[in-house]
């Protein structure tokens, strides 16, 4: 769920950073420990991108039915921008509206994912400091998506299918699946999936 506006602002999103981390100077907050999305001990997203999340990305999946490959590939595809705890707040503060955590998810698509799930108690804010909750929500919603795909289909695979729902919202990819053609923004991710569909194969390895 790429924000077009963040390289421009990126600079300033490493200012409010350093001010965030300033003000934070009394200490992280307490986890929650609400049950459903324990976190797993990997709250650090800034130490070595997506593959260090392989055991939660086939997990998450598993519990949700869906191709851990897609998810992991989904995770490549987002982490176009920093996913430490400071730089997403700061972010937040410049842009009200942004995306939350390492699969970068909306406050209205996790609320609405989380219902009757092991994490509906879990809350937004909590993201950028649980990329197990991130991965697990982000699981849940390719498993939403997937169930509104149409019965018939053509031109896309399941899976670029679910990417484009990830990245456009369910009623563009139910446009695609009945054959409307891709504008270039959905295009874009779709060919970042294809880049990375290999690279997460490989994250996926020794999970």
């Amino acid at each position: 769920m790429k924000s077009a506006g963040w390289a421009a602002l990126a600079v300033a999103v490493a200012a409010a950073s350093v001010v965030a981390c300033a003000a934070s100077s009394s200490g992280p907050a307490t986890p929650s420990t609400s049950a459903g999305s324990a976190n797993t001990g990997t709250a650090n997203p800034a130490e070595a991108g997506p593959p260090q999340y392989a055991a939660d990305v086939v997990r998450s999946a598993a519990e949700a039915g869906i191709d851990p490959q897609l998810l992991m590939a989904i995770l490549y595809n987002e982490s176009y921008k920093p996913h430490d705890p400071a730089s997403e707040r700061a972010w937040q503060k410049i842009k009200p509206d942004a995306a939350f955590g390492v699969a970068n998810m909306h406050k209205a698509t996790f609320d609405e994912t989380k219902r009757g799930r092991p994490f509906a108690d879990r809350d937004w804010q909590e993201l950028p400091d649980h990329p197990d909750l991130a991965i697990e929500a982000a699981a849940w919603y390719l498993h939403d998506l997937e169930a509104q795909l149409p019965a018939a289909r053509s031109g896309h695979t399941t899976d670029e299918l679910l990417a484009l729902g990830y990245n456009t919202g369910p009623g563009n990819m139910r446009a695609f699946a009945r054959g409307t053609r891709l504008g270039p923004a959905a295009q874009s991710y779709l060919d970042e999936t294809h880049q990375n569909w290999d690279k997460a194969a490989e994250a996926l390895k020794n999970a």
